[in-house]
């Protein structure tokens, strides 16, 4: 089973999906297509390079999910990124950990099982928009629940942070330094007040704990305004973001920061994905327990489960890998994690 697996790994990393630049090899999806001959294909192109292919057979309950889309390729990568090597029992090659290794798993499960199946291959997850998932969970279809494949070491896991990126504005007046009125009427000046009272904030938010997680992971990401030293900036802006514990309502906190003062003259926010489960939602114990996957602990990153959850289906992350491998140079996955997840998802396919 395991050489079949490495067989669709080795085509699927050969697909340069890099994302940046948002334009998927269109052959992918059709390796995909012809890997499970006997499903039906839906492929939806949503515009600026997200694409979806779902893949059903007979009538399923649960829906795979896994995005095809990789980050473009560290530097200091020792062979192509693009040809898969194995070595040391690892399966070394872009997107092989994050998270073709899965697609591979699904394919081969597939061929295993003949029953009901079904499968949504995404394209922009790596963009930060999740077009494809939002877009499908608009129309409400008869799947009960959701397995998102991200790298989890081959644990379910049912619980994660979530994520907010937000732009703050900053107005002044324009004029000479020498005025002395940089205090009160340069942008940049409010921006830094901002940004300390934010920071003040958010450090006393290190004690808010949810199980294994801490605090906010807030960050300042970007500031941008200003002409040189001895002009008053009149306009200055700030990217930032944080990672919102489960349960937690992150617009909420967006709108308390946003009342700091110096206050923003405009909070705007970018992409939010929910913690999971969503707010309102309970983890998904019971779909790990009728499929009897092991249980992890709660993760810091953020997957696109979260989204599945908001729009009210069960829904938990379970694939092969260790996110530490993600996005590095010469990333990979163990094959040994590629044999557990491939059997895990043959027997939830059997049922």
């Amino acid at each position: 089973m395991i050489q079949q697996v490495l067989t669709h790994l080795a085509a699927l990393v050969g697909f340069d999906t890099q994302n940046p630049p948002r334009r998927p090899d269109p052959a992918i999806f059709e390796y995909l297509r012809h890997a499970l001959p006997d499903f039906e294909h839906t492929l939806t192109d949503h515009g600026e390079g997200s694409l979806s292919l779902l893949s059903v057979r007979g009538n399923p309950r649960v829906l795979f999910n896994v995005h095809i889309d990789t980050v473009p390729a560290a530097e200091n990568y020792s062979a192509d990124p693009l040809k898969l090597r194995i070595e040391n029992e690892r399966a070394i090659g872009l997107g092989a950990c994050d998270i073709k290794g899965a697609a591979a798993c699904m394919i081969t499960a597939a061929a295993q099982t003949p029953g009901d199946a079904a499968f949504l291959f995404t394209s922009d997850e790596e963009a930060g928009q999740s077009t494809c998932v939002r877009e499908f969970c608009k129309g409400r279809k008869h799947f009960e629940a959701v397995i998102v494949a991200e790298p989890t070491q081959a644990k379910a896991i049912l619980e994660h942070r979530g994520i907010l990126t937000a732009r703050a504005d900053f107005e002044g007046i324009s004029g000479h330094a020498s005025s002395g009125r940089a205090d009160l009427d340069s942008a940049l000046h409010h921006a830094v007040d901002w940004s300390h009272a934010v920071l003040t904030e958010t450090r006393t938010a290190k004690e808010i704990t949810y199980k294994n997680l801490h605090g906010l992971r807030f960050n300042l990401g970007r500031m941008e305004g200003g002409v040189k030293p001895n002009m008053v900036a009149s306009s200055t802006f700030l990217n930032f973001g944080f990672r919102p514990l489960p349960g937690m309502d992150a617009p909420a906190y967006l709108a308390k920061l946003g009342a700091l003062e110096p206050r923003p003259r405009q909070l705007e926010r970018g992409f939010y994905g929910p913690p999971l489960p969503a707010p309102g939602f309970h983890p998904a114990e019971k779909l790990a327990e009728n499929y009897g996957l092991p249980l992890g602990d709660p993760v810091d990153f953020w997957t696109e489960a979260s989204l599945f959850s908001e729009a009210g289906y069960d829904a938990l992350v379970f694939g092969p890998g260790n996110i530490a491998q993600a996005h590095a140079a010469d990333e990979w996955v163990p094959l040994s994690d590629l044999a557990s997840v491939t059997q895990h998802y043959t027997r939830i396919l059997s049922k």
